[in-house]
């Protein structure tokens, strides 16, 4: 009986230390990067394609919208459209949020608290704080990309408008009520010199145009929006996605008509890809 329980308990101590060897399946890990870009752009696009790199990481996100009853079921396809929208507008909305924090675009509080028990967040990016800058307010995240255009350029511009500022500026549109936006002076620069801060500021991350007369009811300016800001307002990230499309981000929707760069996001210029 001794050897025959003493075979029972090493059998069951053997299983116990197995069990113990293997880990917990790991969760998930969702880019917020990828996210975040494909938030933009997807619902910009005249077709369901996907923006690449970001499918995988936006299917996670969407079986979890789903899993809450945000997303119905035919929607969860790694194609973050205006559905997908809706739905993590909805979800912010439940956390008891208002105003920019509504703007269905996913922000790292809002995705880490979706993805509790469901997945991990990475590449996170972050608007960082409001500033005054230039007696405008705008955040750390644009302050870090104008002061790298500027070092580009040899030069500063002058702000005429910043961001969070909604119902500043009626012919804006909306796009400066949340963050990420700005409005740039071009008073005493040549066309040349103009084309040449459009580059600059496109090359760090900022969908940037030179704006004219003949567009709307405003006077020559440059407007940029810095792109994968979490802040942005709707209307400025509908000119994020229109911008990666190919387009002036006006309400036309025309060709783009600004200097053709390689399209980066902030975070992406500064890992020197």
């Amino acid at each position: 009986m001794r050897i025959k329980w003493a075979a029972a308990t090493s059998a069951v101590t053997i299983a116990v230390s197995v069990l113990a060897a293997t880990p917990a399946q790991a969760l998930p890990a969702v880019n917020m990067e990828k996210v975040l870009l494909a938030a933009q752009i997807d619902p910009r696009r005249p077709d369901s394609a996907f923006t690449p790199g970001a499918k995988d990481h936006v299917l996670v996100v969407e079986q979890a919208l789903q899993a809450k009853g945000f997303l119905a079921a035919q929607y969860v396809d790694g194609h973050f459209g205006t559905s997908t929208t809706t739905a993590y507008t909805n979800l912010q909305k439940s956390f008891g949020w208002s105003g920019i924090d509504t703007n269905g675009i996913p922000g790292q509080t809002s995705l880490e608290r979706l993805g509790e028990g469901r997945f991990t967040v990475t590449g996170i990016v972050s608007a960082g704080t409001r500033i005054s800058y230039q007696g405008k307010t705008i955040n750390t995240r644009t302050k870090a990309m104008l002061e790298a255009a500027e070092a580009r350029l040899g030069r500063t511009l002058t702000i005429t408008q910043g961001s969070y500022n909604p119902g500043g500026v009626g012919a804006s549109g909306g796009t400066h009520d949340g963050g990420g936006a700005l409005d740039i002076s071009v008073t005493g620069m040549s066309d040349t010199v103009k084309v040449d801060v459009v580059r600059k500021l496109r090359e760090v991350g900022f969908a940037a145009w030179w704006r004219k007369p003949s567009q709307g009811p405003w006077a020559h300016h440059i407007h940029a929006m810095a792109v994968s800001d979490p802040h942005q307002s709707v209307a400025a990230w509908h000119q994020s996605g229109d911008y990666y499309l190919g387009k002036n981000g006006l309400a036309n929707g025309a060709a783009d008509d600004g200097p053709s760069v390689t399209k980066r996001t902030w975070e992406e210029v500064q890992r020197g890809e």
